[in-house]
């Protein structure tokens, strides 16, 4: 039998559940690890409330009406903040090859360190739970890395190809890398492969 101390504990450790309050930060960052390992069909609303520590889903609903709306914010929050970091990059470096390796940089850190972002950005296929969204390839940061390579090619920089062409032989390397590495098929951190692979990203479409 449960002492009386014991008893006092659970309902002290029940109402500090019924009472916690959460903000939508939360919400998203409960959300994206849960997608990353899930995935998103097998997450739940009550998955999300349990893992933020809530005892009913209405503290999630009072940020986000559907699972769709949350998975949106993230999507909207993760492109919005990589637009944002190669307009940072952009300003800060005029050839295209260093944009380009800085952009490489952040994508390899961003491995390591918040896995669950690159695996939301690069890997979950969000068109099929989120309606009428572009493809990423259309989306900002990667339209303005397009135009990095379109740059590339005009100042001579980049050997002389259809930019989508170039694009797709550059980041065919570094998305495929960075996929092996989020599997486990890699056994080291991006950080151990980063040198090599920006090696033979850019010796696809640097002109010799």
């Amino acid at each position: 039998m449960k002492s009386m101390e014991q008893e006092q504990e659970q309902e002290q450790a029940q109402e500090n559940i019924s009472n916690k309050t959460v903000n939508q930060d939360e919400i998203l960052q409960a959300s994206l690890k849960l997608f990353a390992q899930k995935g998103y069909f097998n997450t739940s609303l009550i998955d999300i409330k349990d893992a933020v520590g809530l005892k009913t889903t209405s503290g999630v609903y009072q940020f986000f009406k559907t699972k769709q709306a949350i998975a949106l914010a993230l999507q909207e929050n993760i492109l919005d903040s990589l637009s944002i970091s190669i307009d940072d990059i952009r300003r800060r470096n005029r050839k295209a090859s260093e944009q380009l390796r800085e952009i490489v940089d952040l994508l390899f850190k961003l491995t390591d360190d918040a896995p669950e972002i690159i695996e939301f950005l690069l890997f979950i296929k969000t068109s099929d739970f989120i309606a009428e969204q572009p493809p990423l390839l259309e989306t900002a940061p990667f339209n303005k890395i397009k135009r990095i390579i379109q740059a590339g090619i005009k100042e001579g920089e980049i050997r002389s190809l259809d930019p989508l062409l170039a694009y797709s032989y550059f980041f065919g390397i570094i998305q495929h890398t960075i996929g092996l590495v989020l599997s486990g098929a890699l056994p080291k951190s991006a950080e151990n492969y980063q040198a090599q692979v920006w090696l033979a990203a850019w010796g696809c479409i640097v002109k010799k």
